[in-house]
């Protein structure tokens, strides 16, 4: 079997795997879908993959991450952005219509499969295609000047490695900023952490290509350049069977919240004037204890809060069944 090759920027070339891969350009842009397609295609098919796709605003947490800690709850829940977690593992990563994301899914034996130089180094020989000179750095990242334009994460599965990535092409930083958590000192947790670094866009040095769109047809064209690697297509089978996976998995709250690992959120906050303090105990989704000093109204509110899903839209209704006037911002000094 001929083996598929990429010349990387030394000398010599890199093997990434040892057949042909299948490139799969998907055109839909729910991002819920399209993590359903990763899983799908890992888990049921023999073959190859590389995936590339754009998805609508969502915030992607890790596998083995709390959702409130990563992502800033009153910015995605007034801006209606979704949190979506993962299988890989990592840290958090926001998408949008400015982010390329890109999926490799491929054989490998036994051993040492988590391998993320490897496999980010077809992504920095077409960025160099461009112009752009990227540096695989730190754990999972690919930085340009010292700033981050890709993160990574991997997944295994029996003998095949998930490795997939973002992109920053021309994402909206000041969403991104806001989407993901800056303080998290409020959460205790075993729970895996995020490592935020300075970000920036492609499109700011790639003069010569015309947008998101423009940059996608081209990393296309670029696997497709090599020899064996041919474009495929969801059937309708595959479609059923990747919906059906993304409304009982991906689309829920149990995966996307409960999933995520037991912790602690303390907190200190004034209403009506007076000084209060917080403290939950949050495990799958569930507040299992609820410490409330402050006023007596809000103490005897709090007492309501265990059994209740550590949401916004739960805690509100908990609120307003015991007729408790609270304010918007108040809300969020729960999170």
């Amino acid at each position: 079997m001929k083996l598929l090759t990429l010349s990387c920027l030394a000398k010599d070339h890199i093997i990434i795997n040892n057949s042909f891969m299948l490139c799969l350009n998907l055109n839909t842009t729910n991002p819920y879908f399209n993590l359903a397609v990763d899983e799908y295609l890992l888990k049921n098919k023999q073959n190859e993959y590389l995936i590339l796709g754009i998805n609508s605003p969502s915030v992607i947490i890790g596998k083995h991450q709390v959702a409130h800690r990563e992502a800033d709850t009153r910015f995605i829940y007034e801006k209606a952005i979704p949190v979506i977690r993962r299988i890989s593992g990592g840290g958090t990563v926001y998408h949008d219509f400015g982010n390329l994301n890109f999926t490799f899914i491929l054989n490998s034996s036994k051993g040492r499969q988590v391998d993320f130089r490897k496999y980010t180094l077809p992504v920095i020989e077409f960025l160099a295609t461009l112009g752009i000179r990227a540096e695989f750095e730190g754990k999972n990242d690919l930085k340009v000047n010292g700033l981050k334009i890709s993160g990574n994460a991997e997944h295994i599965h029996r003998e095949k490695v998930l490795h997939h990535g973002t992109l920053l092409f021309s994402t909206l930083l000041d969403d991104l900023k806001g989407s993901l958590r800056k303080d998290r000192s409020n959460y205790s947790t075993k729970a895996v952490d995020s490592n935020p670094s300075p970000v920036m866009n492609i499109k700011e040095i790639a003069g010569n290509v015309n947008g998101i769109i423009d940059f996608r047809k081209r990393m296309l064209e670029f696997f497709l350049g090599q020899k064996g690697n041919s474009l495929a297509e969801l059937n309708n089978e595959d479609k059923a069977e990747i919906q059906s996976l993304e409304k009982s998995k991906y689309r829920t709250w149990d995966w996307n919240y409960a999933y995520g690992p037991d912790y602690y959120f303390i907190n200190k906050f004034e209403f009506n004037g007076k000084k209060h303090f917080c403290r939950l105990f949050v495990k799958g989704g569930i507040i299992h204890e609820c410490e409330m000093e402050g006023s007596g109204e809000m103490i005897d509110v709090s007492r309501k809060l265990v059994s209740c899903r550590h949401m916004v839209k739960d805690m509100i209704e908990v609120f307003k069944k015991e007729d408790f006037k609270i304010t918007g911002s108040v809300i969020y000094k729960f999170f």
